[in-house]
């Protein structure tokens, strides 16, 4: 029989925070009916023992297939559901929050719905984004111009509910039918972007993601840490985010752009993006996770 909601979380290494997240689900669907599935990939700390321990949820045991692909396995394990709640496992949702969520979903044209998430210092945690450009390579958000930062951070623009490009993936509750429709999550994304990605696929499509503030949740944030690795990622991403959009020719030149951003952070003293640099300028010295060759080729 359908549920209303399907909450699905990929956890790795996350003992701090994940019985915080699970115990906030519950208060969270009020009224909804709703399962939540959990995939651990790999977790070598106390995760998997947090987890067995727990009557509400069924574990998925896994090697690190990476967050995309996680979370395609949570899905395919849910029972049929209306919508799925994806979750980070380091956020923890406000009482009523996801039965806000799902009547948004339920207005026309919406396939993906944001709440207003806070720091743990009850903060806004500014998680809404602008489509990248060559104009946002930098990130120049200390400007405060929408040409030049995809991060949005006046307050004022998370105050009223609207649509936005794409929203930070701590937690997103996504219809079914779109989720279905679009294939999911692209797994080749590893980690960083696949939310990108997912929000700019559904607008293709016809779906809009939508921005609610009368729903809350917590994002603690910073779960994977920062390393060669993950920044590495990041910046990988992004260039195969944008030549996905924009086609090979200006995908080259967000390349550039990137190395050109990353060469500056790194004479500042920034060594991770030694190691982006790297990778956009090296073949070989990519993350073997992504799969990639010569070029960045979207998949």
């Amino acid at each position: 029989m359908e549920i209303d909601v399907a909450a699905v979380v990929v956890t790795y290494n996350s003992e701090d925070h994940v019985a915080g997240l699970l115990d906030s689900v519950g208060p969270a669907l009020g009224a909804l009916s709703g399962a939540i599935v959990v995939v651990d990939n790999g977790s070598t700390d106390r995760t998997l023992e947090i987890l067995d321990e727990r009557t509400d949820c069924v574990v998925i045991r896994s090697t690190n297939v990476g967050y995309a692909a996680g979370m395609n396995r949570a899905i395919a394990a849910a029972p049929e559901a209306r919508a799925f709640l994806l979750l980070n496992p380091d956020a923890t949702l406000d009482p009523d929050s996801v039965e806000t969520m799902m009547r948004v979903l339920a207005q026309p044209g919406v396939g993906i719905v944001a709440p207003r998430v806070r720091e743990s210092d009850g903060s806004l945690s500014p998680s809404l984004r602008r489509r990248p450009t060559l104009g946002r390579v930098g990130g120049l958000s200390f400007t405060g111009l929408a040409a030049f930062t995809e991060r949005i951070e006046d307050p004022r623009e998370y105050e009223s509910a609207h649509d936005v490009d794409w929203a930070v993936g701590a937690v997103l509750l996504v219809d079914a039918g779109c989720y279905t429709a679009l294939g999911g999550m692209d797994e080749s994304f590893f980690l960083y972007s696949e939310e990108t990605d997912l929000s700019l696929r559904a607008r293709a499509g016809g779906w809009a993601t939508r921005y609610t503030p009368d729903a809350g949740a917590v994002h603690v944030g910073g779960g994977s840490g920062e390393s060669d690795f993950t920044h590495t990622l990041k910046i990988v991403n992004r260039v195969r985010i944008y030549r996905r959009l924009t086609g090979p020719v200006r995908g080259w030149m967000y390349l550039w752009a990137s190395v050109f951003v990353e060469l500056r952070r790194a004479a500042l003293g920034r060594r991770e993006s030694r190691a982006a640099v790297k990778a956009l300028l090296v073949p070989s010295a990519r993350p073997e996770v992504l799969g990639l060759g010569s070029v960045f080729v979207p998949r």
